[in-house]
């Protein structure tokens, strides 16, 4: 470049700006679509319905959800239809003390994992 002349330099300096340029946006877009896909996923992904009907079960059955086999089954129901882990404990109240039923709730399907603590008067 040093036989051409300032405006022939300056041109191909541009160019070469301009195809930088070019190429940076090219990668910013492409990473926002992957970032934007993969949010999509995880969104679809989460089974909120699965989730609700689990806690549901367990909580309005809070003196049936004490029982062990009936934890039991529902650790290997929801393992053999949802393909997901799901663990609780329900505390009961102390009348004297504590009037409330304790619960807390684990749920895993290998994606998804969810952990609540209920509380009921």
């Amino acid at each position: 470049m040093a036989r051409l002349n300032d405006d022939a330099q300056w041109i191909i300096l541009m160019g070469f700006l301009i195809s930088f340029s070019f190429f940076f946006l090219a990668l910013i877009i492409n990473q926002s679509t992957v970032v934007g896909q993969t949010t999509a996923e995880s969104v679809i992904e989460f089974p909120k319905n699965d989730i609700r009907d689990i806690t549901g079960v367990i909580t309005t059955n809070t003196s049936i959800s004490k029982n062990p086999i009936v934890n039991s089954d529902i650790t290997v129901i929801s393992l053999s239809r949802k393909n997901a882990v799901v663990k609780y404990s329900v505390i009961p109240p102390n009348p004297p003390t504590d009037l409330h039923t304790y619960a807390s709730i684990h749920y895993n399907n290998g994606v998804t994992l969810f952990y609540e603590n209920w509380t009921s008067l």
